[in-house]
């Protein structure tokens, strides 16, 4: 087990960003960032919320039932640029946002079979944690259907997403199995 607390809200995850950026100067960006130098380090961060609030969202569709619109609404309305305990979070990108949360419903049996098929045999997808399932769909669809996205920046964004949830095992099967998605679609 890791010493490393796992992440709990969203606010969590932007200290953590924070805490990298003011580690990491604009010159010297992280090797996802660097891929994409066309986009403002602020686009790119809200993309990187986007892509936190899709796997909660879809966790949240999953534990729950409740449908996608609904939920998409519930971030928009009580979750992006909130304050939480007086502190305001980083934006998001709302439209990439929704645009993840719809696709992986629209296209969830597809994706659910590209990532069985990276499974290791005998593996059923429900035997994963919800949580990396709700990464790896995220994922999946974005490799699939967003090839404006670099797929180094997708798997890294997914990866350094399950780092923040989970310990070093996941993050790496996370990683090998995205990277096999990307090798399927693209």
């Amino acid at each position: 087990m890791s010493d490393k607390p796992k992440l709990q809200s969203i606010k969590d995850f932007v200290e953590q960003l924070n805490a990298a950026d003011a580690a990491t100067p604009e010159t010297d960006a992280a090797p996802a960032e660097a891929v994409r130098q066309d986009m403002p380090k602020s686009g790119r961060r809200a993309r990187t919320i986007a892509r936190l609030a899709a796997v909660q969202a879809l966790y949240q569709m999953e534990i729950s039932g409740a449908g996608s619109e609904a939920v998409i609404r519930e971030f928009s309305d009580h979750r992006f640029d909130a304050d939480i305990e007086g502190e305001a979070l980083a934006q998001a990108d709302e439209e990439f946002f929704a645009a993840i949360v719809r696709g992986v419903v629209a296209e969830q049996v597809g994706i659910d079979r590209s990532i069985v098929k990276r499974l290791a045999q005998n593996w059923k997808l429900e035997r994963l944690d919800a949580t990396v399932r709700a990464i790896l769909r995220s994922g999946a669809w974005e490799l699939a259907h967003r090839p404006d996205v670099p797929k180094e920046v997708v798997i890294d964004e997914y990866v350094e997403l399950s780092k923040a949830f989970f310990d070093a095992a996941e993050a790496k099967f996370v990683n090998a199995a995205l990277d096999g998605i990307a090798r399927d679609v693209r």
